[in-house]
C-alpha cells in the first residue's frame, strides 16, 4: 500500500531543492528566465504540438542538468571542503552537463524558431523605408534618454528597476541591422552577439539579470518603434 504522507514528503524534499537553486544558483535564475521566455514566444507564435514539445524537452533537460549540477558541487564542497584536483574535475565535468544541454537547447530553438522568424522577414522585406545616419543617431540617443530616465527615477529603488545602458545599446543596435538587412541569418547573427554583450557583462557580476533584462526589452522596444515611425 502506498504511504501518501512519504509520497508527500517527498514531493516536498523534491520542491524544497528546487528552491534552493533557483534562490541560490545565478545559472538557474538565468536558466528559468530564458525557459520562459521563450515559452512565451512559442505560445505567441503558436507553434505545432511537435515544435512545443521539443522545446519542453530542451528546457526540461537544462533544469535537471542544472538541479545534478548544483547537488554535485553540493556534495563535493561537504566532502571535499578545501581545494583538491579531483573535487575540480568532479564540479568541471558537472558543469560541462550544463554546457552540453544549454547547446542542444539553441540548437532546438534555432530550429524550431527559424521557420516563422524567416516567414516574417520575407513579410518585413516587402515594407519599403530606410534611414539616415542623422536619423540613426537620433534613434540611438533616444534610447540612451530613455534608460538615463528610467535609471534616474527609480534610482532609489534597487537593480531591479535600473536597466543597463550597455544592454540597451546592444539590443537597439542589433534590432537596427535587423531591420535594415532583413535578413533572417543577420538576425541570429547580430542578436546572438548582442546576447553574448549581456552575457559577458552578467559573468562579470557588472550587472543584475533584471537589470541586463530591462535594458535589453528597452533598447528592442524604443528602436522598432522609432524605426516604424521613421519610415512612414
Amino acid at each position: 500500500m502506498i504511504d501518501v504522507r512519504k509520497a508527500l514528503r517527498s514531493f516536498r524534499y523534491a520542491y524544497e531543492g528546487l528552491r534552493y537553486a533557483l534562490r541560490t544558483q545565478q545559472n538557474m535564475k538565468f536558466h528559468f528566465f530564458v525557459s520562459f521566455a521563450v515559452l512565451l514566444l512559442a505560445l505567441w507564435l503558436h507553434l505545432p504540438r511537435t515544435d512545443i514539445m521539443l522545446l519542453l524537452l530542451a528546457v526540461t533537460l537544462v533544469v535537471v542538468t542544472e538541479l545534478i549540477n548544483t547537488a554535485v558541487e553540493k556534495a563535493v564542497d561537504l566532502a571535499m571542503p578545501t581545494t583538491h584536483p579531483l573535487a575540480k574535475i568532479a564540479k568541471d565535468a558537472a558543469a560541462a552537463a550544463v554546457l552540453v544541454t544549454a547547446i542542444f537547447a539553441a540548437i532546438i530553438g534555432m530550429i524550431v524558431f527559424y521557420p516563422p522568424i524567416d516567414a516574417w522577414f520575407h513579410f518585413m522585406a516587402g515594407e519599403r523605408g530606410g534611414l539616415s545616419a542623422s536619423v540613426i543617431w537620433v534613434l540611438l540617443g533616444l534610447v540612451a534618454l530613455t534608460v538615463v530616465a528610467i535609471e534616474t527615477r527609480f534610482s532609489d529603488q534597487g537593480q531591479l528597476v535600473r536597466p543597463s545602458l550597455f544592454a540597451a545599446f546592444a539590443f537597439a543596435v542589433a534590432t537596427l541591422i535587423t531591420f535594415m538587412v532583413r535578413d533572417t541569418l543577420v538576425f541570429l547573427l547580430v542578436f546572438t552577439l548582442a546576447f553574448l554583450v549581456i552575457l559577458v557583462m552578467y559573468d562579470k557580476k557588472g550587472r543584475t539579470l533584471p537589470s541586463l533584462a530591462v535594458g535589453s526589452l528597452i533598447g528592442v522596444a524604443i528602436t522598432a518603434v522609432a524605426y516604424y515611425l521613421a519610415i512612414r
